[in-house]
């Protein structure tokens, strides 16, 4: 696993643990909500990590897209499946999406290249 992707695992889940552990009713309840939505329902996972991914592209969050990047290829979704979303969200919201693109594909490449070989 690259060095990048297990810093930004390993931040996530440390911040994580030390904002949770705070228990702070509103921090806590907003994180479960965060969890619940993205789980199956009307729309399966997969859909909802995608909506995710598209909407942390137009809204430029790096960390966003990396976690909705991963969660997306835990559950299945193709590269090429990747590249027709970073193509609506690239349209939806403009030029200013590309540095946050090519990070997405740098990530994409570490996980894949990380992939086992079948």
């Amino acid at each position: 696993m690259s060095n990048r992707l297990q810093e930004f695992r390993a931040f996530r889940e440390k911040m994580n643990e030390r904002i949770l552990a705070q228990k702070n009713l509103g921090i806590n309840r907003f994180f479960t909500l965060d969890t619940k939505t993205y789980e199956d329902g009307a729309l399966d996972a997969r859909t909802k990590e995608l909506a995710g991914l598209a909407a942390s592209m137009v809204l430029r969050c790096d960390d966003c897209i990396a976690y909705h990047v991963i969660r997306c290829k835990e559950l299945g979704v193709t590269d090429e499946q990747l590249f027709e979303l970073f193509n609506v969200a690239l349209i939806v919201g403009g030029s200013i999406v590309i540095p946050h693109l090519r990070r997405a594909v740098a990530l994409l490449d570490e996980l894949d290249a990380d992939a086992p070989q079948g």
